[in-house]
């Protein structure tokens, strides 16, 4: 089998190459492409090292998937290409997650939402694919009307340059800026660009994004993001009111025996997610699981996990996965 990563010398494609080699992929042809800047350099990858290519000779070298992660401009260019020779795209980018089209894919959910035909497969926004997997389960038992979520986003969702800007400034240091204002000692509530409506990009994602996974037009959802001085992860507050009434206990019940989900809920003893704990791991945490007494129907839960696992180079990864099993 030959995979291309595309984006590979980025923070995001370092941790695909990284689950790559976890996850038993180490023995296929792994070819790395990148920037015509980074075209030479070498990457280490399980036992070897790899050297970038341009993503033109990417897509020459006829490979079976091609992971994306360099951002909506360089996918919409280059995977109608990689397409052509009819290689598979699993692209992290927000390119085509709406097209209409194209699978947009949390494989615990929807992998059979992706046909043979499909050359395009989107990877949700890193955000959105947590709070889903802890949504799914819930939406087929009690039938989600309304969901209100706000997240706390690492600033790793950002890139390695927003990594760089919050390390020096913990130093004192100058440093080139990712964001308008200094991150360290510091949360501004502005993740994306701001639309007309007030809302931003990322806001308009988690919407737009859930009600496609969840084949769910109709679903209320109202999002607030905000940027927060941490590295290991993601959280988000997330409220939810039901068609149906529930039972705790059985909610308790859902999330724990669901694939990729991970319970910590013991606040007697202070055992709750947190992205310290997130970090390094491709499992959802959710905890603080209590009802919203405002509503009939209403529920708060806490949910972290690490956005450049799960919520990207995991997600993307394990719907390769299965599509290979599929397609055997």
């Amino acid at each position: 089998m030959k995979i291309a990563v595309v984006g590979a010398t980025g923070l995001v494609g370092s941790v695909m190459l990284k689950v790559l080699n976890e996850r038993g992929f180490a023995n296929q042809e792994i070819i790395v492409a990148a920037s015509s800047k980074s075209v030479g350099k070498q990457i280490p990858f399980a036992d070897r090292l790899l050297t970038v290519v341009s993503v033109e000779q990417a897509i020459n070298s006829n490979c079976d998937y091609a992971i994306f992660s360099a951002g909506s401009g360089v996918s919409k260019q280059y995977a109608p290409m990689f397409k052509q020779h009819n290689t598979t795209v699993i692209d992290n980018s927000s390119c085509w997650r709406m097209d209409k089209d194209c699978p947009l894919v949390v494989p615990e959910i929807n992998i059979d939402a992706v046909k043979d035909s499909d050359r395009i497969i989107a990877n949700p926004n890193c955000s959105t694919i947590q709070m889903v997997l802890a949504l799914y389960p819930l939406d087929k038992a009690f039938d989600i009307k309304r969901i209100v979520v706000s997240t706390y986003q690492s600033i790793t969702g950002t890139g390695i340059k927003a990594v760089k800007q919050l390390e020096a400034e913990e130093k004192g240091l100058p440093c080139e800026k990712a964001y308008v204002y200094q991150i360290h000692h510091n949360v501004f509530p502005h993740g994306g660009d701001f639309l007309e409506n007030g809302y931003t990009t990322e806001e308009e994602k988690l919407v737009n994004e859930t009600r496609k996974i969840l084949s769910k037009p109709e679903i209320r959802v109202s999002a607030t993001v905000a940027r927060v001085p941490v590295k290991g992860g993601h959280s988000e507050s997330v409220n939810i009111e039901f068609n149906k009434p529930f039972d705790i206990k059985e909610v308790y019940s859902l999330l724990e025996h669901t694939p990729g989900i991970t319970v910590m809920d013991d606040i007697k003893n202070n055992i709750y997610p947190m992205p310290i704990i997130s970090e390094g791991k491709d499992d959802v945490f959710v905890g603080r699981i209590r009802r919203d007494d405002t509503l009939d129907n209403g529920l708060n839960m806490w949910v972290v996990s690490d956005n450049l696992r799960k919520g990207a180079a995991t997600n993307a990864i394990q719907i390769m996965e299965k599509l290979i099993e599929k397609r055997k």
